[in-house]
């Protein structure tokens, strides 16, 4: 599975964000993750809100493949649920 973190690094919940991935990457064979800064890449809110088709109010926007999670609180949420997070 693809887990894709769109977030900034000065943003607390998207360094989380990467650090749940990074545990998750470890410790399974079915996971990986990309990491995109919007900041860098020049994404826009705008952007964002197009390809998730509601408004974007925060980073991190989380997709877990193509579909979308949601931010970080949801994102660790679903790993707990779902990929075994802490078991």
């Amino acid at each position: 599975m693809l887990t894709v973190i769109f977030g900034r690094d000065s943003c607390p919940y998207c360094v989380r964000a990467k650090q749940i991935a990074e545990t998750l990457s470890n410790n399974r064979d079915d996971f990986e993750y990309n990491y995109i800064d919007i900041i860098a890449e020049g994404i826009s809110r705008a952007d964002l809100e197009k390809t998730i088709g509601k408004p974007v109010l925060t980073v991190p926007q989380i997709f877990i493949d193509e579909k979308h999670i949601g931010g970080c609180d949801e994102f660790e949420a679903y790993a707990k649920e779902h990929l075994g997070l802490y078991a």
